[in-house]
């Protein structure tokens, strides 16, 4: 093989090998042409859109942003853990909000209609009103009297006192004040006589006895009689 021959034939393995490369080349030239036809109109938007940030975007405040981000990567992370953790949350808990939700709407709508609001507001202006009239140091008083009077209304509510206080009450309504005469002491001598008037007596004395028991030194202790009457009584005795 001559010389000549030999050049030829290594001119074919050079031309074969660098087919590719112009291939790619020419590839790589008809990307660069394509992307200079989108990006020459997406670089003139870009910066009409930087220019209303312009001047209060710094390279400085980039810098840091980024040095913040890198410092806190351990709280984004944990951050969208819990943000995943709610998503599923709320996932899991939207088949009972849709069943739930109403029946607490329909609730609130029955309140509503039973007029339990408008009471509460009533409640509301009824404190108000009392602390516009009264002092704190006025509704305690007011406090310990209704205390004082629940103890009462807890005695009254005793049966025995209820159907004493029943019986009382039917007293009117069985008086006729109209035959009604007057009375002197010969009358309430020969009134004596009358079996109502004896059970009235009795009744009376009896009411009498219970009410001596109030008689107090002021404070709602037995009256205690000084040690002179005390053994004067038992001498006489």
């Amino acid at each position: 093989m001559t010389n000549k021959e030999l050049i030829m034939e290594r001119l074919d393995r050079i031309e074969a090998q660098i087919a590719p490369l112009a291939e790619s080349a020419r590839g790589l030239q008809e990307l660069k042409d394509d992307m200079m036809v989108v990006a020459h109109p997406a670089t003139q938007m870009l910066i009409k859109e930087l220019q209303d940030v312009e001047s209060s975007f710094q390279l400085e405040d980039l810098l840091k942003l980024t040095k913040q981000m890198l410092r806190s990567v351990k709280n984004i992370t944990f951050a969208l853990e819990q943000l995943e953790n709610f998503i599923d949350f709320a996932k899991t808990a939207e088949p009972l909000m849709r069943t739930a939700v109403p029946q607490v709407i329909n609730y609130l709508d029955d309140l509503e209609q039973r007029g339990v609001f408008r009471i509460l507001g009533a409640t509301l202006d009824i404190h108000a009103k009392l602390a516009a009239a009264y002092t704190p140091e006025d509704i305690d008083k007011i406090g310990d009297g209704i205390v004082a009077f629940l103890g009462l209304a807890q005695k009254i509510a005793d049966p025995q006192s209820v159907a004493f206080m029943e019986k009382l009450a039917e007293i009117p309504s069985k008086l006729d004040l109209a035959v009604s005469k007057d009375c002197g002491p010969w009358g309430l001598f020969s009134a004596c006589s009358d079996p109502e008037v004896k059970k009235g007596l009795g009744v009376l004395m009896e009411l009498t006895k219970a009410m001596g028991k109030l008689k107090a030194n002021g404070n709602g202790a037995a009256c205690v009689e000084p040690p002179e009457e005390a053994e004067q009584q038992a001498d006489e005795s």
